[in-house]
């Protein structure tokens, strides 16, 4: 908030704002929830206690989109509008989705108590929509099948063998107890834990509130266990490419930045959870450094490794052209359309949007007398300059 002098007002202790705006551990640097939305955009460049979650979310969105676009000028890469790279574009969707709202819902919270609510279910929302957006870039560039393409030949349908090491029969690379999964249930399943993902998070805001930091961070391992499932598979088994081919070389890389990306999750699960530093400090990290700065940070390097991984994944269809499977193909994995990428996560934002919209009527229920009572107790300040 900034008085009419043009000069920003103090920022507050803990003990200053009411109870649902503090933070474990953080003593100061706090906002009182009735700024402006210019206020809001203004103390993006102030230091307060929210001002690096802002930036550590905001930033990451150029940074991501710097080495997404780099797959388009591959040699030998198709347009970037044709249906082989939907489900790279539902997978940008996602991940823009959810770094926006996320330094978005930091920037804007301190605008009511009931808008503090909203911004962090659509945060909890978004976080959802990427982990199917990551399912589907799975399902189409990580498929066991993905790449393999199906032919009519003399004695009936066969697989195409002619990238594949000599003398292994195609049909040995899928397990047959999970290909009615892989095929069948692997996107709805993705698409029913997202639901339940925000249906649990965004309870955590209204009960079950000593625990929610625990509570949100294990809901969120259920869709990377579903969603993971075709590079546990591709991890478990043989590549579908010759060792021999320049695809075998370009996937190799796979395993590196999965690695990779399950180890920047795990550590911003401890963050999330421990807290550290600031529960060993309380006070001395209000500002810069605190734990949800760096869960901010390691969830984005596990965000591009996951980019990096899903390109290698691609780069190694694109350096097999026969592999190439445009929806016309009779393939064992039929090739995207936008009903099959972009229909399913206009579905299922659909959804979330619905369950968000309940969930902030309930929050407007709650808080809604509180703002009002707070806006009378605490009127904006207009100090005369001096």
């Amino acid at each position: 908030m900034l008085l009419n002098c043009g000069q920003p007002i103090p920022l507050l202790r803990h003990t200053d704002v009411p109870p649902r705006v503090i933070e474990n551990f953080i003593l100061t640097g706090y906002r009182f929830p009735n700024y402006s939305l210019r206020d809001c955009l203004l103390s993006a460049f102030r230091p307060t206690n929210e001002t690096g979650n802002f930036w550590t979310h905001f930033l990451p969105v150029f940074i991501f989109s710097y080495y997404f676009v780099e797959v388009f000028g591959w040699e030998g890469a198709p347009h970037g509008d044709t249906p082989f790279f939907y489900p790279m574009w539902n997978y940008f969707i996602g991940v823009f989705c959810l770094l926006m709202a996320s330094s978005m819902a930091h920037l804007l919270n301190s605008m009511s108590l009931v808008v503090r609510e909203v911004c962090f279910f659509v945060d909890y929302g978004t976080i959802s929509a990427y982990t199917v957006g990551s399912s589907l870039a799975y399902y189409y560039y990580i498929h066991p099948r993905a790449g393999i393409v199906e032919t009519e030949g003399l004695n009936g349908s066969h697989m195409d063998s002619k990238h594949e090491p000599a003398g292994v029969d195609a049909s040995s690379y899928a397990i047959p107890d999970f290909s009615v999964f892989f095929e069948t249930f692997y996107i709805p399943c993705a698409c029913v834990v997202a639901i339940i993902c925000v249906l649990s998070c965004c309870n955590t805001r209204q009960r079950w509130r000593k625990h929610r930091y625990v509570i949100r961070t294990l809901v969120f391992l259920l869709p990377f266990l579903v969603s993971s499932t075709p590079v546990f598979y591709r991890l478990l088994t043989r590549s579908p490419y010759s060792a021999s081919s320049s695809s075998f070389a370009a996937s190799t890389s796979t395993s590196i930045f999965f690695y990779r990306h399950c180890l920047w999750l795990l550590v911003s699960a401890i963050f999330n959870i421990s807290k550290f530093p600031e529960r060993l400090a309380p006070g001395c990290f209000d500002i810069w450094g605190h734990s949800h700065q760096w869960f901010h940070c390691c969830t984005f390097l596990s965000i591009l490794d996951e980019l990096h991984m899903i390109k290698a994944e691609v780069r190694a269809i694109l350096l097999s052209p026969t592999l190439l499977l445009p929806p016309a193909t009779l393939s064992r994995l039929p090739g995207p359309t936008i009903a099959s990428t972009y229909g399913v996560m206009l579905l299922l934002q659909t959804t979330i949007i619905s369950i968000i919209v309940w969930f902030s009527w309930h929050a407007n229920c709650i808080y809604g007398p509180q703002r009002d009572q707070l806006a009378k107790e605490h009127p904006k300040k207009r100090l005369k300059c001096h």
